[in-house]
């Protein structure tokens, strides 16, 4: 880190994701020990526990707060320390990680915490949606709906995040928005739309490819309805990382955002499922959280394996045999 820590405070989710999590005091503590640091161990029992153990640590002036957690733990504890010189560590412990593998923190307990002594501290930007945080995306629409089917799933991962999208599919009819982005109106008949802190939602969906925690800015995807075929398309340029090129996609690069629809209903903050009302008021918090990542973050590449090369070739060959390029 930039500065060497010397009270740090290990915040963890006994619940989230399926690994044992017993060990994870003894790794974190063998660390800090070496850098002469103490630390604190805290475990939630439930929700709003992360928030109020964070405030507790930056109220008695603790230098790092580790959450140990999946990106629900991880907004609970990044939204107490928004604005404060406590820095924010992760240990992913989900089913998605999105903010995690978004900077490139590895999903190994040992390595994620070596970062506290062999990492750096970077200040990322955060969204506010109606006065909430969020540090990956908020959406409505479809992705909402799924995010709303799979907190309600015993098992969690990749597998069961695409086969709600599946479901929720068949059955998903658009819904009508309104975007006002800097003094003008767009209306737009969505499937969903997403605004986005980070590239990706987790579990490597890229809903954002170009989107960056430092820049200060918020990327808008209004990704609209087509036939069956182009939405499948859609879907593998997602997990490869070409979403962004997709004829359904419209993207908008902002600093605030309010979109309005015809009723309350779904929503997603950091893809847990929330209910928010007609209108959505987005902004971005700039350079807000200090995040501990690895000295040498990773650059993305949407292709980053030859599996995902051969999909990514067969989804251009169909594009180019269908007329959709």
């Amino acid at each position: 880190m930039d500065t060497t820590p010397r009270r740090a405070m290990l915040i963890v989710n006994p619940v989230s994701g399926t690994r044992d999590k017993a060990a994870l005091p003894d790794i974190v503590g063998c660390v800090l020990s070496g850098m002469g640091c103490r630390l604190e161990v805290r475990n939630t029992k439930a929700p709003s526990d992360a928030s109020a153990f964070t405030e507790e640590a930056v109220r008695a002036g603790f230098d790092v707060v580790v959450a140990a957690g999946g990106d629900g733990t991880v907004n609970e504890v990044a939204s107490s320390l928004r604005g404060t010189r406590t820095a924010l560590a992760i240990i992913p412990c989900g089913s998605g990680n999105g903010l995690a593998r978004t900077l490139g923190i590895p999903p190994d307990f040992t390595a994620a915490a070596r970062l506290l002594s062999d990492g750096k501290t970077i200040a990322c930007d955060n969204g506010l949606v109606n006065g909430r945080p969020f540090f990956c995306t908020c959406g409505m629409g479809f992705d909402a709906e799924v995010s709303r089917r799979f907190a309600s799933e015993r098992r969690r991962g990749r597998m069961t995040y695409v086969k709600n999208a599946i479901l929720d599919y068949l059955g998903y009819a658009p819904q009508a928005y309104a975007l006002s982005i800097g003094g003008r109106v767009i209306t737009e008949n969505a499937f969903l739309i997403a605004v986005c802190n980070a590239s990706q939602y987790g579990n490597n969906a890229y809903i954002a490819p170009k989107a960056s925690l430092t820049d200060g800015l918020l990327d808008v995807i209004v990704f609209h309805t087509g036939s069956l075929i182009r939405t499948a398309l859609a879907g593998v340029e997602l997990f490869t990382g070409h979403l962004d090129r997709n004829m359904l996609v419209d993207s908008f690069r902002v600093s605030e955002v309010s979109i309005s629809r015809l009723k309350e209903g779904a929503a997603h903050i950091d893809g847990e499922p929330v209910e928010l009302g007609k209108r959505l008021d987005i902004s971005v918090e700039a350079a807000n959280i200090r995040i501990v990542v690895p000295a040498s973050m990773p650059e993305f590449k949407p292709i980053i394996s030859p599996l995902r090369s051969l999909i990514t070739d067969i989804s251009s060959d169909i594009r180019f045999a269908l007329g959709f390029t």
